[in-house]
């Protein structure tokens, strides 16, 4: 099934994607909440009329979004986290507190855009990636201590 999206959703795509999943997906999930539309020719030429009009805006966009990673250049952080002896992180370092660390700099970040690759449970040095726009990500190396 073809559906347009109207919401980003991780995994699938970003807004005015067309995207191709299973029917009862579609059906069961993403239209009845509003993320998504069927993508018959008329929701089709619409949405091409929509994106002509916001191109403009989508490049004002993008650029605010690249500026933001390029202020992130060169930028190394490094997190405090409760440890045992052996090293091992209670719980584990999420985006939660990389978002806090970034702040702490004075880099606003949402931590919804925040990705790690890997759960981190050990005292080193980690790679995490902000997706600041669907063209434009920047990873960020962090490193865990012990507090």
């Amino acid at each position: 099934m073809k559906l347009i999206l109207k919401k980003d959703v991780v995994g699938l795509g970003y807004k005015d994607d067309v995207v191709e999943v299973k029917d009862g997906y579609g059906r069961n999930y993403l239209i009845p909440q509003g993320i998504a539309i069927i993508a018959s020719n008329a929701a089709l030429k619409q949405l091409a009329e929509d994106q002509k009009q916001r191109a403009h805006k989508l490049a004002k966009i993008k650029a605010e979004a690249e500026a933001a990673a390029a202020a992130l250049e060169g930028l190394k952080l490094t997190i405090g986290a409760k440890t045992s002896s052996t090293g091992t992180v209670f719980g584990s370092v999420n985006s939660i507190q990389i978002a806090d660390a970034l702040e702490k700099l004075g880099h606003n970040v949402d931590r919804k855009i925040i990705f790690i690759k890997e759960p981190v449970k050990e005292v080193g040095t980690y790679v995490a990636t902000i997706k600041f726009h669907k063209e434009v990500s920047k990873d960020i190396e962090f490193e865990v201590v012990s507090e």
